[in-house]
């Protein structure tokens, strides 16, 4: 996978603007949670108050609080509420407030008078450790005294009895109620306090009910917002995602196909042509696809879940070893899976590539299998192919619809089981609260998820592990043929000139030469044949020539360079090559002609054809050089295509003829009519000819006989017959005696 990185360096910056929206995304996730528990703990088990900081309070309940207070703490108290009193206020200020607190008609009211978020935290703190005190003596003052042996009747004003107490004694219970309050958890103390908050506005006559709609509206209000925000940076981050994964398989597909071009022979001897689209089609899918998760979920998962960690860190850590255990069972389960199905994956990919290979196969021998009546035994070939990636797909699909999924699912399910039920004890023995325990179930999921999808994602990465290797192998094969450093420049004086000189080649991998000591010289204004026995080597050492393949002996020079010294675009711009099996393009037949030049003009183009002797097929059809041409020209003839591929080559007007066995599909009297038409248009040009047809090059100045491949004579057609009895034999085996002289 390290491979693949090197093609994201383009999208650094993107890719670091990803991070920067799943971390804002998942910082907003878990906060959800937190606010759902407020929800709960506060806005309906606290009717909405946060805090054990009194909005408001009776001077008697402020009394009675103050009793459990020092004097620094009853300063600070009295430096953040004002009095409301009926004397000091005026008639309007008077009239609002009996309107919201109506006990102020009967009594004076302390009124919280900050919004400084420490000064209220501080002023949290103070009473939650009192009002708890106040509230148990208030509902079980007669408890509380027996405990010390203080008399007290029903009925009696706790706090009077209180303040008749010694000071010993009165030191001695607040210490006593001190010492409970402080092995209570903070968040159940403020509980308390809300219970007794609650009570004492009733007792001022505030309304509880707005208190908690507002409360929670506001709440609601606020999560709303965050999950408008989290969506917009999820549907951000998908597009960019995909923006990346596209703009890396652009990237990838032309470094591969500009990579293919350069290839030599030798490399696409290495890798065969399904292999090839498979590796340029199907497995850049794969790794798009993988981009995409890998951006979306993998770098998501462990931001949301280290982060749901920390967040129930603080909160529930009884019972964070169900997490723990839950994640645990998860990477183990991963691990066994990724064990299992990576095999699979590495094979999955070959049988892809079988499978387009037997059905490229197929599809262009499609004739041949018809004329055989051999269908049966393709569609078994094809039937084993598509059986085997079948068993391949199933089994993985199997391994993660049918065992993976649904045990993650059970895990999930156990895990929540599992809260529910050692939460539920924590609730009831007043060691949690309701709102935490559903927050830590939703911290759980949201862990558990996290690693649950990069799970998923984990059995995504073999496949495409193995696509990043396969097409690694394309990039990273360097091409047997390169250019020069310093590549040379071809004599001027000099053109069309093709020297061998003691040629040899070999095959990569083969035991012995196939060329062995080919010497000779073809000149321009000269038309220089080779001709042999089938596997005499003619092709291979046409092929030398521009380069498809390079000597592995001797030099083969063009203009008096060397052809490795050159550049190969140099090198092929001096050559019309019409190849042994004619490849067209799907286009038309003007299109097909222009490869050659795309800048010729109309003229041309019919005078290259006419050459070519190519007009009966413009002339045939209703739309003439706009006739459409299908992909390889599977809709024209042997003969047609062979035409159409010379008049590709004159198009070009190169120094430089390489027709190998180029006329061997064409009848004979269309043999003569080319060849005289190409004798006159390629006149001062080098033409080389490759040929098993003697008549096609009776005429030739040069002929090089090759068996076995080596040069068992050249000279003319008269010379060789009388020295050559190889040239002789396949003379004799095609024309008569007379027909020869």
């Amino acid at each position: 996978m390290t491979k693949l990185f090197k093609h994201l360096k383009p999208f650094v910056w993107a890719i670091i603007f990803i991070f920067v929206l799943l971390f804002a995304q998942a910082m907003l996730d878990l906060s959800l949670p937190g606010y759902m528990a407020n929800i709960v703990n506060i806005g309906i088990q606290q009717n909405g108050i946060a805090n054990a900081v009194p909005e408001a309070v009776s001077v008697t309940e402020f009394n009675h609080i103050s009793i459990f207070l020092t004097s620094d703490q009853i300063n600070q108290i009295k430096g953040d509420y004002i009095v409301l009193d009926k004397q000091s206020l005026s008639a309007s200020d008077y009239a609002k407030y009996v309107k919201t607190y109506p006990q102020l008609a009967n009594e004076n009211i302390y009124k919280i008078n900050t919004t400084n978020k420490k000064e209220i935290a501080s002023l949290n703190t103070i009473f939650s450790h009192s009002l708890p005190v106040v509230a148990n003596l208030e509902q079980n003052a007669a408890a509380t005294f027996a405990q010390f042996g203080i008399p007290y009747t029903a009925g009696q004003d706790p706090f009077a009895v209180l303040a008749q107490l010694p000071p010993a004694q009165q030191a001695a219970l607040q210490g006593a109620a001190q010492t409970q309050i402080n092995a209570i958890a903070p968040d159940l103390l403020t509980e308390y306090s809300v219970a007794y908050l609650t009570i004492e506005y009733k007792a001022l006559g505030m309304n509880t009910g707005t208190i908690q709609h507002r409360y929670l509206f506001n709440i609601g209000e606020i999560m709303v917002l965050i999950t408008l925000a989290s969506a917009a940076c999820s549907v951000t981050v998908g597009y960019i995602s995909a923006r990346i994964a596209a703009g890396v398989g652009r990237n990838m597909r032309k470094q591969l196909f500009v990579r293919v071009e350069s290839f030599s022979n030798t490399e696409f001897d290495k890798f065969s042509t399904a292999s090839l689209i498979t590796r340029s089609t199907n497995d850049i899918t794969q790794i798009q696809m993988l981009l995409v998760m890998l951006f979306r979920i993998v770098f998501y998962a462990p931001i949301i879940g280290i982060g749901g960690i920390f967040k129930v860190l603080g909160s529930a850590n009884s019972m964070l070893w169900i997490i723990g255990a839950a994640v645990g069972a998860l990477i183990t389960i991963m691990v066994v899976m990724f064990l299992i199905v990576l095999p699979k994956f590495r094979s999955m990919q070959a049988l892809i590539d079988k499978l387009s290979l037997v059905m490229r196969e197929q599809l262009t021998g499609l004739m041949v299998i018809r004329a055989f009546n051999a269908q049966k035994h393709e569609e078994a070939r094809f039937d084993k192919a598509n059986q085997d990636l079948t068993k391949t797909s199933l089994f993985v699909n199997r391994a993660v619809l049918v065992f993976l999924m649904p045990t993650m699912m059970f895990l999930l399910n156990a895990v929540m089981i599992l809260i529910i039920w050692v939460g539920a004890h924590e609730v009831n023995a007043g060691t949690m609260q309701v709102g935490n325990l559903m927050a830590f179930m939703q911290y759980a999921v949201l862990i558990i998820f996290a690693f649950l999808m990069i799970s998923i994602v984990f059995i995504m990465i073999p496949r495409a592990s193995v696509s990043a290797v396969r097409i690694s192998e394309v990039l990273e094969t360097e091409p047997v043929i390169v250019d020069p450093a310093k590549p040379e420049n071809f004599r001027s004086d000099l053109k069309g000139v093709i020297e061998f000189k003691d040629v040899a080649f070999r095959y990569p991998g083969a035991e012995d030469d196939v060329l062995k000591h080919i010497t000779f010289t073809a000149k321009p204004g000269q038309t220089t044949a080779v001709i042999g026995s089938t596997g005499s080597g003619k092709t291979t050492l046409i092929n030398l020539i521009p380069r498809f393949y390079d000597a592995t002996g001797g030099a083969v020079l063009v203009d008096g360079v060397d052809v490795k010294k050159v550049t190969q675009h140099n090198l092929r711009d001096k050559i019309g090559y019409v190849a042994q099996k004619a490849v067209l393009f799907s286009g038309t037949i003007e299109s097909n002609i222009k490869y050659g030049n795309e800048n010729a003009t109309a003229e041309e183009v019919a005078k290259y054809a006419e050459i070519a002797q190519a007009t009966d097929i413009i002339k045939e059809s209703e739309k003439g050089y706009q006739t459409l041409v299908s992909q390889g020209g599977t809709n024209l003839s042997g003969g047609q295509k062979q035409r159409l591929a010379i008049a590709r080559a004159l198009a070009k007007k190169p120094e430089i003829y390489i027709f190998d066995d180029s006329l061997s599909a064409l009848d004979f009297k269309t043999d003569m009519a080319l060849r005289k038409a190409l004798k006159k248009e390629t006149g001062d040009a080098t033409v080389l000819i490759v040929t098993q047809r003697v008549s096609t090059i009776m005429g030739a100045e040069q002929i090089v006989v090759l068996d076995n491949g080596e040069i068992a004579g050249v000279g003319t057609h008269r010379d060789l017959m009388k020295n050559c009895k190889v040239y002789q034999e396949i003379a004799l085996s095609q024309l008569s005696k007379e027909e020869l002289a």
